[in-house]
């Protein structure tokens, strides 16, 4: 189940439409696997594991569970699996055996440009970064990331810190301003922090490659539902 060079495809066909985040403080108790396989299962096309509180191994046990649903949904050559920040747990796992596609950092984090000399050509790098810093963003760092998660569009407990600025205070993002960091990105740019279904056709008419949600999905009470009513109302189908 490990991750080479021959899996170059994953990358090449990446798609962050409907892209998961979750962790084991999430689920309401639930496995990761089980709300993992559920998301697939309904369509998200992406997932993160983002355990922050939990160790490496705690981590990289997480990651194979993660891996395993994916494979249980029949789409371990389509889904990649990341994992949030930690360069060194996607290393580990992958010399253990999982199949960690990659990984997302952010502005304190491990550079992208450093994340992807050490994963490789084939690996997805995620960056997460604010509209208004674009133009300071390293171009070795731009030219390293496969995309770049933005937001917070609403402000959300799973993951307060999102639209601290600075100067420390806190702000969400406009539509108008996703807009125009779509516009002038050169990577596909993802819209999270406390999406809903509801706001999905608002975030795609802002030219957005796609969403990510935490609670949304991992906290559902019908996680495959929810997801499922993402994914619909992403592709504009009809929900019944």
């Amino acid at each position: 189940m490990g991750f080479s060079v021959s899996d170059m495809t994953l990358r090449s066909h990446l798609a962050v439409t409907a892209y998961l985040v979750i962790g084991p403080r999430d689920t309401k108790g639930r496995r990761v696997g089980e709300i993992v396989k559920a998301a697939v299962c309904a369509g998200f096309t992406a997932v993160q594991l983002r355990a922050k509180e939990e160790s490496a191994r705690e981590q990289i046990a997480l990651l194979g569970e993660a891996a395993r649903a994916i494979e249980a949904a029949g789409a371990a050559a389509s889904v990649p699996l990341l994992v949030d920040d930690r360069l060194d747990v996607a290393l580990a796992a992958r010399e253990m055996g999982v199949a960690v596609a990659g990984v997302h950092v952010g502005q304190k984090d491990v550079p992208a440009h450093i994340c992807r000399r050490l994963l490789g050509e084939a690996a997805i790098v995620g960056l997460s970064a604010h509209p208004q810093d674009l133009p300071r963003l390293a171009p070795e760092d731009l030219a390293a990331a496969d995309y770049i998660g933005t937001g917070p569009l609403h402000a959300t407990a799973s993951k307060p810190d999102a639209g601290i600025e600075a100067d420390g205070s806190f702000r969400t993002r406009s539509l108008a301003e996703i807009a125009a960091f779509a516009q002038k990105s050169p990577v596909p740019v993802i819209v999270g922090g406390g999406v809903k279904a509801a706001d999905l056709p608002a975030i795609k008419a802002t030219g957005a490659a796609g969403f990510f949600v935490i609670s949304a999905v991992a906290a559902a009470a019908d996680a495959e539902g929810a997801a499922r009513e993402m994914v619909a109302r992403w592709r504009d189908e009809v929900i019944f």
